[in-house]
């Protein structure tokens, strides 16, 4: 991605007022920026620093050329249920739009969209359905085999870890009346995008995984920064008392 950026910014940030010939080590640092908000999500000025060992005017510098591009927008904070205000103005998050992500590989987003259509017109929306379930079985089953010994009130840590090692960049955080967790990054988010039965999948498999009802607030195939993912109650009496079972067939009851 650093030729992409290299030619791609100089054009647009000239009437920015940026440096208008980056050089390669800047290059290589927009890179970073750029990868950093694609697998950890909307970032701050500040937090993007602390990472890169970066002042936040430098960060900030590489931000307004990104902007410029196109490849970043500043994006509002989301409120997290029960989550008390500090003081203070909040801080500005920033995430990369739709241009920024494409100029990530997606090998095979034009020909999943492809086969998903042809999928559709010949078997209908049911058919799309039952396999968005059935490409999730095997992920269900090893993820079983992770959260089953874990206690109720930490299958949604160890369930984001698990997605983490598989390349979503997810955490878990408390939110008031349960817990959320938040997915950075999603590999068929272009494709979900015109078939939300993926998501509704996913959901669907979180919802067993965790044994309890889990509601989807966000999705990034939606044009949010996240997948969130909404658990109430977590560490309530019905999840404590649950069991995960794992779903073996593509059919699973809605």
């Amino acid at each position: 991605m650093v030729d992409a950026v290299h030619a791609a910014v100089p054009d647009a940030v000239r009437e920015a007022g940026c440096d208008v010939h980056p050089g390669p080590e800047d290059a290589r640092t927009r890179d970073r920026v750029a990868r950093a908000l694609h697998e950890q999500g909307p970032q701050s000025a500040g937090a993007l620093s602390a990472g890169f060992g970066l002042t936040p005017a430098a960060v900030r510098r590489h931000l307004d050329a990104l902007i410029a591009a196109g490849w970043v927008a500043q994006v509002p904070v989301r409120k997290v249920r029960g989550q008390l205000r500090g003081r203070g103005r909040p801080a500005k998050l920033f995430a990369l739009t739709d241009d920024g992500r494409s100029s990530f590989p997606h090998a095979y987003d034009a020909l999943a969209v492809a086969a998903l259509t042809y999928l559709k017109e010949t078997g209908g929306d049911e058919a799309v359905t039952a396999f968005a379930r059935s490409r999730l079985v095997g992920l269900e089953a090893r993820y079983v085999a992770v959260l089953a010994d874990a206690p109720a009130d930490r299958r949604p840590e160890e369930l984001a870890a698990a997605l983490t090692a598989d390349g979503y960049a997810a955490s878990a955080q408390n939110a008031g009346s349960g817990m959320q967790i938040c997915q950075h990054h999603c590999p068929v988010a272009h494709v979900a995008a015109d078939f939300p039965q993926l998501c509704e999948a996913e959901t669907e498999v979180f919802g067993r995984l965790l044994g309890t009802h889990v509601q989807r607030l966000a999705t990034i195939a939606h044009g949010d920064g996240i997948c969130t993912t909404h658990i109430p109650n977590a560490h309530g009496q019905d999840l404590a008392h649950s069991s995960v079972v794992p779903q073996t067939s593509g059919k699973v009851n809605a």
